[in-house]
């Protein structure tokens, strides 16, 4: 009977995952504990081969091949129109979550009525507890990792495995902000959450498995702009919509020459990594500058 009902609520969860330069071995894990679910995938990297190796493993509800990388943000947006189903999961194609630890998920949702995201604690492979909710980055870091001892009200959970309700997200237009490419955007879609008055669950028997941080891509050049780049712009764009990017603003000005001089030094050191560093950052904050006078003059 269990095994049934497990069936059943499979039918009501749709799992959608954004790969980017993926690898088949990473992403069978991952899909070895959730194949009974509807599952969406968005290839931002537009792999063929890989989609091929996937399709003849698992059943796909819908698997998309973009043409160009627009970011997880809207890699996850993508899915989220596509889904169909009463619940719907967004997952880190690196983040391992059992069938049942889903089931649990949906079940707390339906439970909390003024949760609008559940998410389950996240632990390393080592089993050892890894952050996974906390504070909103303008109230505190993410190096605390919070010991929570039952279910538990948060301002924020990573976006790495997080459970809505597919209708309310669309009707509350609760999707993620895409101009975020890789980082914090889950931290906004909290904040609009806390400010629509909703909660946000973390789920202390619902639990998954995270590497955190670990980048993809193995060329060392594109990998360090990716990474500097994205975090610098995703950063200032999250704290200039809540208007606190004024001392950020001024204090990357200051510096910028001191950053100028700091690139040659490193070019004539061979020191070409860490040159690169800045070079990206500086790039991130031109970007930056130029989309707010764009918001502000229209």
């Amino acid at each position: 009977m269990n095994s049934i009902r497990n069936l059943n609520k499979c039918d009501q969860i749709t799992i959608i995952i954004v790969l980017y330069k993926e690898t088949a071995e990473i992403v069978f894990k991952t899909l070895q504990t959730i194949k009974n679910f509807k599952i969406i995938i968005i290839d931002n990297g537009g792999d063929k081969f890989l989609k091929k190796k996937i399709c003849q493993k698992f059943n796909i509800e819908k698997y998309i091949l973009n043409p160009k990388n627009k970011g997880f943000s809207a890699g996850y947006n993508q899915g989220i129109f596509m889904s169909k189903t009463t619940y719907t999961m967004v997952l880190n194609p690196d983040c391992i979550i059992s069938e049942d630890s889903v089931i649990l998920l949906s079940d707390k949702l339906s439970r909390y009525n003024e949760a609008l995201i559940v998410s389950p604690r996240s632990f390393d492979e080592e089993k050892k507890l890894t952050f996974s909710s906390g504070l909103l980055p303008e109230n505190g870091d993410k190096n605390i990792i919070f010991n929570i001892d039952g279910d538990t009200c948060v301002e924020n959970t990573l976006g790495s495995c997080m459970l809505f309700r597919t209708e309310e997200v669309i009707k509350k237009n609760l999707f993620f902000d895409e101009f975020f490419f890789l980082y914090f955007s889950d931290d906004d879609l909290c904040r609009r959450i806390k400010e629509k008055k909703g909660s946000i669950i973390q789920v202390y028997d619902a639990s998954c498995i995270h590497s955190h941080g670990k980048m993809k891509v193995k060329n060392i050049f594109k990998r360090t702009f990716l990474r500097e780049f994205h975090f610098t712009f995703d950063r200032f764009y999250y704290f200039f919509k809540i208007n606190k990017h004024h001392d950020m603003v001024n204090n990357f000005k200051k510096k910028k020459f001191n950053y100028i001089v700091r690139i040659f030094l490193k070019l004539i050191t061979f020191q070409f990594v860490d040159s690169l560093k800045i070079i990206s950052k500086l790039i991130a904050f031109s970007k930056f500058i130029d989309l707010i006078k764009k918001k502000r003059d229209g």
